[in-house]
Parts: C-alpha cells; structure tokens; sequence
C-alpha cells in the first residue's frame, strides 16, 4: 500500500478528518475528533491503529510486521509495517476495525451525528 492509498482509504469513512497535531510529519486520522490512525508522511514505514486489545495480542503473535504501538498505549494500539507480510486487505480490515472501536466508544449524541449522514 502507498501513502496515497492509505490516506484515501482513511478518509472514505464518515466523519473522518486529518491532521498534523505533533508535527510535520506525523499524519493522524481521527473520527470526529479521536484519533484511529496515525503514519509518518515522509517514510511512510508503519501505520498505527488503536485495537481491541485480546486482538491485539493475537495479531502480534500471527504476524512478524505487528508490533506493539509505537509512542502509544501498547494494550490499546498496534503498529503494523507497511512492507511486511500483511497484505493490503488484511490492512484495511484492521485500519476499519480501529475506526469501528474508535466509533463504538464515541457518546451516544457524536455516533447519532454519524448516522445522519
């Protein structure tokens, strides 16, 4: 996957917005205003995404490029390597499931607002 494509696929889902809070390179994803996703833009080397943390463990365990989030909460975040041996499809699966968790812990009137659209 190319950055290009990762950012796409990010901001396909609703109420998504990005941003540089920490600096100029450090490109975070956030669904109405929690972060998902996160990625260095200038090597573009891993992706950080928050996870169901027994999932996360599991993913750690059955993938070499899954390591524990880098600069985050390790029970709660993955960091996944972008040039690994998880392809495209399984990525975007766990790119959608640190949205759908983000989204599920948002306040009852924020996942109203995303059902209108």
């Amino acid at each position: 996957m190319h950055l290009d494509e990762f950012r796409e696929y990010c901001l396909s889902f609703k109420g998504t917005s990005e941003d540089l809070p920490f600096d100029q390179n450090t490109l975070v994803f956030k669904v109405m205003g929690k972060m998902f996703a996160l990625t260095d833009i200038e090597l573009f080397e891993s992706i950080n995404v928050k996870c169901d943390p027994e999932k996360a463990e599991e993913l750690r365990e059955r993938f070499t490029a899954v390591l524990p989030g880098y600069h985050m909460n390790k029970k709660h975040w993955n960091t996944i390597l972008v040039s690994s041996d998880m392809n495209d499809k399984e990525l975007k699966l766990w790119v959608k499931h640190s949205y759908d968790l983000v989204v599920s812990k948002l306040p009852k009137k924020l996942r109203e607002e995303l059902k209108k659209d």
